[in-house]
């Protein structure tokens, strides 16, 4: 029976509203906490229809209804809220009515409510809060929730002419949206419409899932009608994809294709002349370029002045917000910004170096569906080299490492803004040789146990990026004890007799290189019977830089796709001088493995006294399939086994 009254059509919804005390008979016979024994809440439905006008601008009106299943649930809907950000949005909340489960009802006083800054960090735009307090509930009440707003998501440059022009969508006449048909909690009941001119192609795909639609004529507009029932949380699993990537979501869209997008984001950007460059500004990039030999030697330094001297840190500048990039002299004069402001840097110093130089935009930590609605957080710079081709450049996430284009943005969609006009594009598998992390060390152990030895350590790109953060974001009285921190992890009795790391942040001489000297006592099990150890270099050394190994191989088949931080090359090496014994007990198996996601190779030999240990595993990309996860998981469990497994000597 309440399978039959929750999975309504829109116009069984409609009807139900109309009868006698629809919404309390809505939450009469909606389940039971009983029913979702690991939900806080449950959302009975969730109805959003949104009315679009002929300038883009749209009007949304929302209509949830919550009922609160457990105690958590109801301390998390103690205080409705949401977050807008004034320059391109308006909100309101209209009404706010509790249900309890005594049957009393009773309706906040909408003028309680508040409107105060947002907490932010990092990126101070102005966002706010509208708050109203609901207080005590109790599992078994219910709270229906209406709210009206006007606008879209991003800013850009205000006219002040019109109350409503600066809640037009920066592309003047089109209209985009991304619904997430996802949840924390359990939904019943889940519909989003939205009325179009009838004169404004639609175009929409629905992703991971399906979605009861339909499309009705109107006098004038156009409704598009979307319904999902019975929606359940996501089983999250450990280093999954971004749930935008694997979860039932909509998107919506009135530009024609990714070429148009391009076009305006190019066009919109020139007409406000983001990247004029004055005479400060050339007499900066000719200082810079002071001994640059090649092209790319040119290129590296601009990129690197653009990375390393503008702090990342947003402030309102005024014009200038959203896909509108800020001017390259303010941005040279305050020296700081967000990743458009530090793109739109480079850009400005490029092309006062005299190179062909645009923007970029794309979507850190997610993909991007091919329907040109705005799914972007990201800004990026363009750079056209003497071989005719663009060239990506992040001046936001390479500040102190030694790459131009991170390679943990390897896999990840873009979209050009250039003269021509481009499609979505997706950036090139980085080779895991770009990112290797190598030791290699002798040792000895003694009679007594003691564990005397060396190694030097050497990583490039990502890998190096990870072992150079020890040194980046601390002082420099913390680095020493930064080093000797990752040897007290393998044992706390761990000394170092001498170390070296040249100068960690000179970061454009050459990969980062660490050589250290240490002695361990009681680091070998030795008696008069046996010797028992394992090889330090195997040991989780330097585990910062190891991202896979931060990854829970228990979990034998994944469900969705995962994410490691990068592509990459581990290789270990270490000869270790052991004492005078009889016979080998155990050394641990030879392990080969290869596939779709990763590779990895181990293996000892002992030569009289002296035991080799070598390791080579290769981490093949940054996405990953569910299928490479086979060959992933192998290689992580073995180089964990490599490190866990003891080596044993017989000595009588």
């Amino acid at each position: 029976m309440i399978k039959k009254i929750f999975l309504l059509s829109a116009s069984l919804l409609i009807a139900v509203y109309s009868s006698a005390n629809p919404i309390l008979n809505l939450i009469n016979k909606s389940p039971k906490a009983s029913d979702y024994p690991k939900a806080n809440i449950l959302v009975i439905f969730d109805s959003t229809k949104v009315d679009v006008q002929e300038t883009g601008l749209s009007y949304v009106n929302k209509h949830s209804l919550y009922k609160i299943l457990t105690s958590r649930g109801a301390l998390s809907k103690r205080v409705i809220k949401y977050k807008y950000d004034p320059q391109s949005a308006y909100i309101e909340i209209q009404k706010v009515v509790i249900y309890r489960k005594n049957g009393n009802i009773e309706e906040l006083n909408t003028s309680k409510v508040l409107d105060y800054p947002a907490p932010t960090w990092m990126i101070y735009w102005g966002s706010r809060e509208k708050m109203i307090e609901v207080g005590r509930l109790e599992p078994g009440d219910a709270v229906e929730v209406f709210l009206f707003k006007k606008g879209f998501t991003y800013a850009l440059l205000q006219d002040d002419e019109n109350e409503n022009e600066k809640y037009i969508p920066p592309m003047r006449g089109q209209f985009y949206d991304i619904v997430k048909f996802w949840s924390s909690e359990p939904i019943l009941t889940k519909v989003y419409q939205v009325k179009m001119p009838k004169d404004k192609p639609l175009q929409y795909e629905f992703y991971n899932g399906e979605v009861r639609s339909s499309i009705h004529f109107v006098g004038n507009k156009t409704i598009y009608t979307f319904i999902k029932n019975d929606i359940k949380p996501i089983k999250k699993e450990q280093h999954m994809l971004a749930l935008s990537d694997v979860a039932p979501k909509l998107l919506l869209s009135t530009c024609p294709d990714w070429k148009a997008k391009s076009l305006w984001f190019y066009k919109v950007n020139e007409d406000y002349g983001s990247f004029k460059f004055n005479s400060e500004i050339k007499a900066k990039v000719n200082k810079i370029l002071i001994g640059a030999k090649t092209e790319m030697d040119s290129v590296s330094r601009l990129t690197h002045w653009a990375a390393d001297e503008i702090r990342y840190c947003g402030i309102s500048m005024g014009k200038g917000e959203g896909y509108t990039l800020h001017k390259g002299a303010i941005d040279f004069r305050d020296r700081c910004g967000v990743c458009k402001d530090k793109a739109g840097m480079l850009i400005t110093l490029l092309r006062a170096a005299g190179f062909k130089s645009y923007p970029a935009m794309t979507m850190a930590g997610s993909r991007i569906d091919n329907i040109p609605a705005d799914q972007f957080n990201h800004c990026i710079t363009l750079v056209k080299l003497h071989d005719g081709k663009y060239h990506l450049l992040d001046p936001t996430w390479v500040p102190f490492v030694r790459e131009l284009w991170s390679s943990a943005e390897q896999q990840q969609n873009y979209l050009m803004g250039i003269p021509e006009g481009a499609n979505l594009a997706i950036t090139p598998i980085s080779p895991p040789e770009k990112h290797y992390f190598k030791i290699y060390g002798t040792s000895e152990i003694s009679d007594d146990g003691t564990l005397i030895g060396e190694f030097t350590l050497k990583a490039e790109g990502q890998s190096d990026a990870a072992v150079r953060s020890m040194f980046k974001y601390y002082n420099k009285s913390q680095w020493n004890i930064n080093v000797e921190k990752e040897l007290l992890k393998i044992s706390p009795l761990a000394k170092i007799i001498k170390m070296n790391y040249a100068k960690p942040l000179d970061y454009k001489s050459g990969p980062i290189t660490i050589k250290v000297k240490y002695e361990i006592p009681e680091y070998a099990v030795v008696t008069d019977d046996e010797i028992i150890f394992t090889p330090i270099v195997a040991s989780r050394l330097f585990k910062r830089a190891n991202y896979h190994l931060y990854f829970n191989t228990d979990l034998k088949e994944r469900k969705f796709g995962f994410r490691d931080r990068c592509s990459r090359l581990v290789e270990l090496n270490e000869n270790i001088k052991v004492p005078s014994y009889k016979e080998v007990v155990y050394l641990p198996e030879t392990i080969s493995s290869d596939g779709s996601g990763a590779a990895f190779n181990g293996k000892y030999k002992i030569d009289g006294q002296t035991l080799t240990l070598y390791e080579k595993a290769a981490f093949k990309k940054r996405v990953y399939k569910p299928e490479d996860w086979k060959s992933y998981r192998k290689a992580v469990a073995s180089q964990n086994k490599f490190a866990d497994d003891f080596v044993i000597l017989k000595r009588k």
